[in-house]
């Protein structure tokens, strides 16, 4: 498994399917800051608070020139019920195939219960308009997690 990109490190470029049905790829934000957040499961209870929580602070984000991308593995039928039901307004990846997720280093090995499974890590990734990664929340815990990545990307300018 990859590791996470480090700070400073220039983020892995990604072509990926999207809920809309078309393709999302990081060169779509060039010259914007992009916060890239990746999720275990959509409609989860975590995952759903997380989502609705920088879906309630996208005027914020869109003040701070910054773009929201939020990926997982679950296929584009469930992004696209799981954007639908919460009305989110960014888009979100879909990576079945997990290469980006690996290419990130979020796809690997996890344990719940004492049974091992290979899945997502909830990881939040800050990237600057110059495609570098500004900053990394390794281990979200959801709760006040969007404002804390929004105070980030409004400090970086």
């Amino acid at each position: 498994m990859s590791q996470i990109p480090e700070v400073g490190s220039k983020a892995p470029a990604f072509s990926l399917k999207r809920d809309d049905g078309g393709v999302v790829a990081l060169k779509d934000f060039t010259g914007k800051k992009l916060v890239l957040y990746f999720y275990p499961k959509a409609n989860t209870t975590g995952c759903t608070k997380e989502a609705i929580a920088f879906n309630g602070l996208k005027d914020a984000f869109a003040t701070a020139d910054t773009a929201i991308l939020g990926v997982s593995a679950d296929p584009v039928p469930a992004q696209q019920k799981f954007k639908a039901k919460y009305d989110l307004s960014f888009p979100l990846g879909s990576d079945e195939e997990h290469a980006m997720l690996e290419a990130y280093g979020v796809w690997g090995e996890k344990s719940l219960y004492g049974r091992k499974y290979l899945g997502i890590s909830r990881v939040t990734l800050l990237i600057g308009r110059d495609g570098k990664v500004a900053r990394v929340w390794p281990k979200v815990k959801v709760d006040g997690h969007a404002q804390d990545v929004l105070a980030a990307a409004e400090a970086l300018g």
